[in-house]
């Protein structure tokens, strides 16, 4: 990804975008819950749900292993944001 102003480093240091393997939150669908949008963790590639979702799989996963950076798995959308450093960026 090309520098930009304003952008982190972990986002920059992206060398390819992990796209959703599908269209499901991972821990969501183990326990019957339900969400409403979908990111998908650029460090490994789990596709979990929003922070507007109930269970807020996709933050929780950034707590629990460090992964700083998502992209929306939406479709449509084209943005990643990095947790770590609060920085969003379309693309």
């Amino acid at each position: 990804m090309a520098s930009q102003p304003d952008v982190c480093q972990h986002i920059l240091a992206l060398e390819t975008i992990t796209p959703a393997a599908g269209y499901v939150c991972e821990e969501c669908i183990k326990t019957d819950g339900r969400w409403l949008h979908l990111r998908t963790c650029q460090s490994c590639g789990a596709t979990l749900c929003c922070d507007s979702s109930p269970a807020r799989h996709a933050t929780q996963h950034f707590r629990a292993t460090g992964h700083p950076v998502v992209a929306s798995a939406e479709p449509g959308e084209r943005w990643l944001w990095c947790y770590a450093d609060e920085s969003f960026v379309g693309y």
